[in-house]
Formats: C-alpha cells, structure tokens, sequence
C-alpha cells in the first residue's frame, strides 16, 4: 500500500504577522465606521447661510417701488387745473400795479385834448366830447390788452412750471428704481461671492471631517494591499510525496541479500 505524505510550506513570519495586524486594523476600522457619528460630517452645518450683504440686498427690495410717490406727483401736474399751484402769488399784485401806472398814464393825456380843445374854440363842446370819448375807448382797449397779456403771461409760465414738473417727476420715477436695482445687483454680485467663499471653507471643513473618519480604513487597506503583495511574492507551497510499500517478495530478497552481505563481509 502506497504512504502518502504532504510537506506545506507557510509564508515567512513577517508576512503571517503582517497579515494578523492587517485583519486587527481592518476589523477595528470597520467597527469605528460602524459606530460613527456622521452628521459630524455630514448636515446643515456644511451649507453656508445667505450672506449679511446678500440680506441687505433683500432689504433694498423695496427700493424697486419708489417710484409710485414720484408717478404720483406727475399725475397731479395734469389736467386743465395743473397750473395753478405754480401761479405766482404776486401774479395779481403785478397786474394791479401795472394797470395803475397805466392808468396814470393814460390819465397824463387828458389836460393835452383839452388844452386842444380850448385852443380850436371847442372846449366844453361836443367835439370835445367826441374826442375825449374816443381817447377813454382807447385807453380801455388798451388797458384790457395789457392785463390780458399780463395774465397770459402768468399762465404760459405756469403751465410751462407744471410741465417742466411733470417732466422731472416722471424722470425721478424711471431713475430711482433703476439706480435702486443697480445698488441691489452689486450687492447680489457681493453677496454671492461671499456666500461662495464660506460655502468652500465649509466644503474644505468637510473634507477635513471625512478623511479623518476615513483615515484608518484607508490605512488598513493600504497596509492590506502591502500584505497582499508580499504573500502573491511569496506564495505558501503544498507538495504531495507517494511512496510505494514493497511487496513480501522484494522483502525477502532484500532480506537475502543484506544476508549474503553479511556473508561474504565474514568470509
């Protein structure tokens, strides 16, 4: 019958004792993992919040309306009635003290007619009459036309005054809002770059977190692909021996021949 018998050859003991600690690490890592709090890495607290010059760009918002006051006061400078808030107050004084120094003047005139008429021998006549009559319509034509004109002339500036306000008005109310979006979209611009920036240190933060947690795991696989390296080097060996058994002939004759050995070694 055939023996059998099988020689195995195991890695050296550095690799067998490399490979135990890697399985120690391995599993110690997997259960600090296991356990791990992870909203210390993970959660709000890695978001940044909307920024303090983004907030006061939400509060100018309201900027973008300030446009209905000035809307407002152009409507009131329209309308038939507009311009009188722009009358002058002394349009009427002007106009009295006008007409009285024309009627001073216009008064200056009379002694002349009738120093006329006493010269041609018609004073206290009905050409006197005549032409006294004639020179008072005059005057009062020509007093009527020049208050006429006076107030023509305070209603053309009035007018005019409503006009240049509604105007204004009108512009303050396509400007405000504008130069209201404009500081809001430079803050905006402002505010995101700073959200931007506290969002990245956030992130560097989280990253720290991560790959401190993370860190044994790594350690423990890279120290197992150091193990799983040297132990493919040095690969463990099984070798197979068979050795027959001899059968009682082959025992005998090697019984006589160690006999006829001894035998001869005698002789």
């Amino acid at each position: 019958m055939a023996e059998i018998s099988t020689v195995q050859q195991l890695p050296a003991p550095f690799i067998e004792a490399a490979g135990k600690t890697f399985l120690s690490d391995l599993q110690s890592a997997i259960g600090g993992l296991r356990g791990a709090d992870l909203s210390k890495v993970m959660g709000p607290q890695f978001v940044a919040p909307t920024s303090a010059i983004t907030q006061e760009a939400q509060a100018l918002r309201s900027g973008l309306g300030s446009f209905a006051p000035f809307l407002q006061t152009a409507a009131a400078t329209t309308g038939p009635t507009a311009y009188q808030q722009f009358m002058s107050p002394y349009q009427q004084d002007i106009i009295d003290t006008t007409l009285a120094d024309f009627d001073v003047q216009a008064a200056k005139g009379l002694p002349a007619l009738r120093a006329q008429a006493i010269g041609s021998g018609a004073f206290g006549g009905g050409r006197e009459g005549v032409q006294l009559a004639e020179y008072q319509a005059t005057s009062d034509r020509n007093r009527a036309a020049l208050q006429a004109q006076l107030r023509q002339q305070g209603f053309t500036q009035a007018q005019q005054l409503a006009q240049n306000q509604f105007l204004n008005q009108l512009n303050l109310a396509q400007t405000a809002p504008a130069l209201a979006g404009q500081q809001i979209s430079a803050l905006g611009a402002l505010g995101t770059q700073q959200q931007a920036q506290t969002q990245a240190d956030l992130a560097a933060q989280q990253q720290l977190a991560l790959a401190q947690q993370q860190q044994p795991l790594n350690l423990a696989q890279t120290l197992g692909q150091g193990v799983m390296g040297l132990i493919s080097g040095y690969p463990a060996q099984f070798q197979t021996q068979t050795t027959p058994t001899p059968s009682p002939l082959q025992t005998a004759l090697g019984a006589g021949a160690t006999l006829a050995g001894v035998y001869r070694a005698f002789r």
